[in-house]
């Protein structure tokens, strides 16, 4: 080789090129190449910016080193926004579509050259991205997961030319940076262990009233199966993303990187129940098991045990059946009770003052006619920490008395219920405010079901309240991936901030906290994380923005009320929250 000293290193290498670049250079050559420069200036700005160091450019192509992945996925991403916003000034015609790849790999540097399978891999993943995309190696994806909010597709393993070996490639979601969830998608690798997801089954009956009784039968069948500690059981909220939609359940599987999908239909008619359903596997289509079941109302508990049974034996043939049993579980003795449970539960999952009203007085209803159905007290205790979250607290002292007698009473009932036990859990640390106990609570509750997705997320709030951000970030990767749907994520994406933010890591808790504010506005959480991580990071229009949205939702926020909102321990997190929220502006 010549031109100087041969040195080799480990470096993130960006490839970028403009996709069609030579019909444009053949319909205006001179507009063509001056076009280019104007991006290229600002391609090589953000480069810079994010200490990368421009090695290669001839024609339309750009290749850059960088010492960290991580910027080298946030100066990519960046390239494609700014691109964007340019490309909405000019006629179609004149637009430039920039593909980029991205690889982290050994490289040779001769002179003012890079060399070697790290710029080539780099290369070859440009070529399969699409106009407007970015592609990376696995080895840059396990280095930006859970450090970067961008969300990356996983393409499987290419084969690429010249390269040896098959290349596993993600390719970026780019709706997630628009803030378009559009798909609202993931597509994940698939566990070390089955996994399953159970979807919405249909309600068969002709009557829309009796759809909470369908949808309740999903919840306890997907708690069943959750029970077991070898199955990878996706949460329900994920699975419910899909109620009423004709998808095709190999996309299913991708996006919730699962294996079995399991659907089916629930008719109720008078006293009779019948349930039908049918497992299927979601990488090749093949229905592995399909059964009926007939019964009546008093039958409802052995209906739903018949069916996981049936489910666990077509998944793993040499299960032991004392692990089915234990995966059974009557919630309680009173039909009526269980059914005045479910109407709770489906009115909770709306989400709105009303439903939270009318879904606490379904609670107290079940618990009248069964005082020992301990997921009725914690469910309804829950009801309080809803309230708390999205301010419709009426008179905050009388409601932590209320919740605390409910989540202690669901705690006393339910010490073998998960579900009892995480909601008790989360309404002891946030509107109790007893961190303590809350955290034995959510402990056991993610001990006796380690599928659960709501227990890690609350887990994960609880551990950023006591000041442990690394435990934290890791409990809402847990939530995120058990329930990578969830209609409302937007508490893991601002989990994730919370433990970001104590960490230190401002650019990526503001990441994460504009994240949660585009899939649910007006969350106090989410809006102050925003404005504290910006200020904080030196970035002070984004700061002043996101204050603007606090005086949007809540005018009378101020500093001194901070507390209601992030409950924290340690006077060093206290105080640092308020120096953010005191830099972006908001008044003592």
């Amino acid at each position: 080789m010549a031109g100087g000293r041969i040195q080799r290193r480990m470096a993130a290498i960006l490839a970028a090129d403009v996709a069609g670049y030579s019909m444009l250079m053949g319909k205006d050559e001179e507009g063509t190449l001056a076009t280019l420069r104007v991006y290229r200036e600002a391609i090589d700005a953000l480069i810079a910016q994010h200490e990368g160091r421009v090695f290669g450019s001839a024609g339309d192509s750009v290749i850059a080193e960088f010492a960290s992945p991580v910027e080298a996925v946030r100066c990519a991403t960046k390239i494609q926004i700014e691109v964007d916003k340019r490309n909405a000034s000019l006629p179609e015609p004149n637009r430039m579509r920039f593909r980029i790849g991205i690889n982290l790999g050994d490289i040779v540097v001769d002179g003012g050259n890079l060399m070697g399978d790290g710029v080539n891999v780099a290369a070859r993943l440009q070529g399969l991205a699409e106009p407007d995309g970015i592609c990376i190696s696995s080895k840059v994806f396990e280095e930006v997961r859970g450090k970067n909010a961008s969300v990356f597709e996983d393409m499987g393993e290419q084969t690429v030319k010249n390269i040896e070996h098959p290349v596993r490639v993600y390719r970026w979601q780019r709706e997630d940076l628009r803030g378009v969830p559009a798909a609202r998608r993931l597509t994940l690798n698939l566990p070390d262990r089955p996994s399953i997801a159970v979807l919405p089954f249909q309600n068969m009956s002709g009557d829309p009233e009796q759809e909470y009784f369908a949808d309740g039968m999903v919840e306890e069948i997907i708690t069943a199966l959750s029970r077991m500690r070898w199955l990878f059981v996706i949460a329900r909220n994920s699975s419910f993303v899909y109620k009423g939609r004709a998808v095709d359940v190999k996309q299913i599987g991708r996006e919730l990187g699962v294996r079995y999908v399991l659907e089916g239909s629930v008719r109720k008619a008078g006293n009779k129940v019948r349930i039908t359903g049918q497992l299927i596997d979601s990488t090749t289509g093949a229905h592995l098991w399909a059964d009926r079941f007939d019964g009546t109302v008093e039958d409802v508990f052995d209906l739903q045990d018949q069916v996981t049974q049936n489910v666990v034996a077509a998944i793993a043939p040499k299960l032991e059946q004392p692990e089915i049993e234990r995966s059974r579980r009557k919630p309680t003795g009173s039909l009526d009770a269980y059914d005045y449970y479910l109407r709770g539960l489906s009115a909770l999952h709306q989400w709105t003052k009303v439903a939270c009203a009318e879904a606490l007085v379904h609670f107290h209803r079940a618990i009248e006619l069964d005082p020992g159905f301990a997921s009725a007290y914690g469910m309804a205790a829950r009801c309080y920490s809803m309230r708390k979250v999205c301010g419709w607290v009426e008179d905050a002292a009388k409601e932590a008395v209320e919740a605390d007698r409910l989540a202690r009473r669901a705690s006393e009932l339910g010490k073998d219920d998960a579900v009892a036990l995480a909601a008790a859990g989360i309404a002891l640390g946030f509107v109790v405010e007893d961190l303590d106990r809350a955290r034995e609570l959510v402990d056991r509750a993610t001990a006796l079901d380690p599928n659960m997705a709501w227990a890690w997320l609350w887990s994960a709030w609880i551990r950023a309240w006591l000041g442990e951000p690394e435990t934290a970030k890791e409990y809402a990767a847990r939530a995120l991936r058990l329930s990578p749907l969830d209609s409302h994520r937007a508490s893991m994406f601002a989990a994730m901030a919370a433990g970001h933010f104590l960490a230190g890591s401002h650019d990526e808790a503001l990441a994460w906290a504009e994240r949660a504010q585009l899939e649910m506005k007006g969350v106090l959480f989410s809006m102050a994380l925003m404005a504290a991580s910006a200020a904080l990071a030196g970035k002070l229009d984004r700061a002043k923005d996101a204050l603007d949205q606090i005086i949007s939702y809540h005018p009378h926020f101020s500093i001194s009320m901070q507390r209601q909102v992030f409950p924290f321990r340690r006077p060093q997190d206290i105080a640092k929250l308020a120096e953010g929220l005191r830099k972006a502006g908001l008044p003592e």
